[in-house]
């Protein structure tokens, strides 16, 4: 069973509809400690403030939760950055799965825009997560906030500095780019992700 952690701060339908596109059928959108502990896969997407998503979590009793599970646990957006240690964002202390910190963009161009919205390029691609998945793929990004280049990262993009895409560490993944919006290889990613 694929599990959708319901926290009131997820993309969940654009999520939904991506496992649907899938063929998935079956998929729980639950706040139920036992569900998310026992789901083969669990998903954990974001949308809007960090700190928000994490009082949301912690309201619910889920930060400790989601650090319990032993399963393949996949972050998207928001969902990610909660996974790091801190955010700029609301000066968030995260749950700190990924050995980074989150910081908001200050471009010295004032060309770059913020938020980085739209296809971006992905490469230094170093994880099962982007089989059949091209170098310099490109994926789709809304966010104003970007996770730093660490051990963790397992791909990155550049957009006014390199951050990182992409995060892994032991059974967790995270991804700042929203694969569920991302066409085909996006899809990919998510398949990918499933097959693990």
């Amino acid at each position: 069973m694929i599990a959708i952690v319901k926290y009131d701060a997820g993309n969940v339908l654009s999520v939904i509809n991506a496992l649907r596109r899938l063929g998935v059928t079956e998929w729980d959108l639950t706040a139920d400690p036992s569900r998310l502990t026992s789901a083969d896969k669990v998903l954990l997407p974001g949308v809007g403030d960090a700190s928000v998503a994490l009082n949301g979590l912690r309201s619910l009793g889920l930060d400790s939760v989601i650090l319990s599970i032993r399963k393949p646990v996949l972050g998207i957006c928001v969902g990610m950055q909660i996974l790091c240690r801190h955010s700029e964002e609301g000066d968030a202390d995260c749950l700190g799965v990924f050995d980074t910190d989150v910081r908001r963009f200050r471009p010295d161009d004032p060309d770059l825009k913020v938020p980085h919205m739209g296809w971006n390029q992905i490469e230094g691609l170093s994880s099962g997560l982007f089989d059949g998945i091209k170098e310099g793929a490109y994926m789709y990004y809304v966010h104003s906030y970007y996770a730093e280049i660490c051990p963790d990262t397992i791909a990155s993009t550049l957009h006014g500095r390199r951050f990182s895409a992409a995060l892994r560490h032991d059974n967790f993944y995270g991804t700042q780019f929203h694969p569920e919006k991302s066409g085909s290889d996006g899809a990919r990613l998510l398949k990918n992700f499933l097959e693990l």
